[in-house]
């Protein structure tokens, strides 16, 4: 007799890889937009926040109604012609805007306009002249980078000292 054939070997099949999950990394958090006429000074913050520093500022006035060359903006800080006001950012913070002019409360002084300058960490990066009675400037100030700001307003005539001058819809963009 002759003996049967041994029966083949098959292996089983493979299985197909299985993926590994896919990371996800969270989106980072949106950016938090803090308005100047409502930040605190920075003898009563708790430092996590953009504040003002009390001892380097000047006089404002924290308004929740401007007007530059007739026309009204919500919210900002109205300062003298001549001014400044320091402001610690406390994070990281990308960004600071505004629309800048003379207030219309006191445009009938004929005070002769503002230049407005924005330094960060001491430098200037950005200054403008907005026409006396025209209308508000636009401010964009990138602030990648930097610690603190100075927002100050100089008068072109003595009698600019007297009349007020607008950070209107001022606000920090910040992480």
């Amino acid at each position: 007799p002759t003996p049967s054939p041994s029966p083949t070997r098959t292996s089983a099949p493979t299985p197909a890889p299985t993926p590994s999950p896919t990371r996800t990394s969270a989106p980072p958090p949106a950016p938090t937009v803090f308005a100047l006429n409502r930040l605190h000074y920075d003898v009563t913050s708790d430092g996590t926040a953009p504040a003002i520093r009390l001892r380097d500022s000047g006089w404002i006035w924290r308004r929740h109604s401007q007007w530059i060359g007739r026309t009204r903006y919500r919210h900002g800080v109205t300062v003298h012609g001549r001014s400044t006001v320091t402001v610690d950012l406390n994070r990281p913070c990308s960004a600071y805007r505004a629309r800048v002019g003379g207030d219309d409360l006191t445009a009938a002084l004929g005070h002769g306009g503002f230049t407005f300058s924005v330094y960060a960490d001491g430098v200037r990066l950005w200054t403008g002249t907005p026409e006396p009675g025209g209308p508000a400037l636009p401010v964009r100030v990138d602030l990648t980078g930097h610690r603190t700001v100075r927002l100050v307003v100089e008068a072109h005539r003595p009698l600019g000292r007297l009349a007020l001058a607008d950070w209107a819809q001022a606000r920090f963009v910040c992480r």
